[in-house]
């Protein structure tokens, strides 16, 4: 069984214990948070997540890639460098956090403790992303699958422990929910640096080869740039994307408070289910990224063309019963979060949305693979604008309201499958007669 094989399957076994556990807290959380708790906990997550974001830096994406493309005995230097940078670029953003998050009103509507739990999340973020890039540049996907399980596992329990031991109002009961994602955080931050120094003290023992700490930064700016970029412009989208969606309801004739229940089933429910076999395509992700890189780095374009094909088929054969799988058992999957015919509604007409996303994650990891990130961000802003004026325009409605966001959802994720798509194979080599896929040999 070949690395890439291997890797994949331990990190899909692994990330579907995993989304079986996040079923799980959402459910917990659905329950004692009620509709429209539910519905102001996934309001501030992905304002939470962008936080999140910029913590990483998307160093397990820059330094995988550069851990794969270069031989043993440069990566110790590379990685003494790259933790210095993190230093630099850690300490900077705790300090324009300190300064900005007093100010931030979209925590007011939350306990004020949550913000600070958010700060103190950033260090945590930034140290582990290192490690994390690390394990999957070297393809030891063990560990990587383990402390994804780890998180959900950790969250679980801690949710499950103090809601069953305490009682809190709305406030501070969506407070202790990201206090428990905060602290699952925090054991994975343990398990990932307590293994990265032993890995590295190996590596010290080891001859290496000195890199030039500017060519080094260079090359991990060249990667964490655009690609942070690209995922500040993705998580800015989501996290504005509630409030469009509940100003387009406004507009139609809803009032606040079912604007924000239809959005938390939507967003709550309906997405919560439709993107449990994502775990499969993040799986091809994080996989992808070293594996596109080194084939790339080699000019092994013969295959290239052959892992893409295995990608798609295989994203065809699991994509294709789970989107039907949720259509025709929408209501009893629904239920288990709330009686509510309107998730199971909606789950049912977000299935081109949840299938085009599973094709959209390992493309995506090709084009970084390929060095093709600013074409990944161009596509994600055509596509994004396409779905908001959609969402928009078709959202404020009165005779479509859910329905026309819906469409607007739907369009943006078939636009940007096809835009991926289409440059991943002129890059290759593989171009379309007809209906066949032809493969051009150099």
């Amino acid at each position: 069984m070949n690395s890439f094989v291997k890797g994949t399957l331990i990190l899909i076994v692994a990330a579907f214990f995993g989304e079986c556990l996040e079923f799980l807290i959402n459910m917990i959380l659905a329950r004692e948070l009620g509709e429209g708790g539910l519905g102001h906990y996934m309001t501030i997550l992905p304002t939470i997540f962008l936080i999140v974001l910029l913590a990483s830096f998307e160093l397990p994406v820059s330094v995988s890639k550069l851990i794969a493309e270069k031989d043993d005995q440069y990566h110790r230097s590379m990685i003494g460098h790259a933790v210095r940078l993190t230093i630099i670029f850690t300490s900077v953003l705790l300090l324009l956090a300190a300064v900005i998050f007093p100010f931030l009103s979209v925590f007011n509507a939350y306990h004020p403790m949550l913000k600070w739990i958010v700060y103190l999340l950033i260090p945590v973020i930034s140290f582990s992303s290192i490690a994390r890039g690390f394990f999957m540049g070297k393809q030891l996907m063990g560990k990587i699958a383990f402390s994804h399980f780890l998180r959900r596992i950790v969250q679980l329990l801690l949710l499950a422990a103090v809601y069953q031991l305490f009682e809190f109002d709305r406030p501070t009961a969506i407070l202790i929910a990201f206090c428990t994602l905060a602290g699952s955080e925090l054991v994975v931050f343990i398990y990932l640096t307590h293994l990265f120094i032993v890995q590295y003290q190996q590596l010290k023992k080891a001859p290496g080869v000195n890199v030039n700490r500017k060519q080094v930064q260079r090359q991990l700016m060249a990667v964490s740039v655009p690609t942070t970029s690209l995922r500040i412009f993705h998580a800015l989208t989501h996290a504005v994307q509630p409030f469009l969606i509940k100003g387009a309801l406004l507009q139609a004739g809803m009032s606040a408070d079912m604007a924000t229940e239809h959005f938390g089933m939507l967003a709550g429910v309906a997405m919560t289910i439709g993107f449990f076999p994502a775990f499969i395509a993040h799986s091809f992700l994080i996989i992808l990224i070293p594996t596109v890189s080194k084939a790339n780095a080699n000019e092994e374009t013969a295959k290239l063309q052959k892992l893409l094909m295995q990608v798609m088929l295989m994203t065809f054969l699991y994509g294709i019963p789970a989107v039907t799988l949720f259509y025709f058992m929408a209501e009893p999957l629904t239920n288990l979060f709330f009686q509510s015919t309107s998730a199971s509604y909606y789950l049912q007409l977000l299935w081109p949305y949840f299938l085009f996303h599973f094709f959209v994650m390992p493309m995506q990891a090709y084009l970084i693979g390929l060095g093709l990130i600013k074409d990944a961000s161009i596509h994600t802003v055509w596509a994004t604008a396409v779905s908001f004026l959609l969402i928009y325009f078709l959202g404020r409605m009165p005779g479509l309201q859910m329905d026309g966001v819906i469409i607007g959802m739907n369009t943006g994720s078939v636009l940007l499958t096809m835009l991926h798509y289409l440059t991943i194979c002129k890059k290759i080599g593989i171009t379309w007669t007809g209906k066949h896929a032809v493969t051009i040999r150099h």
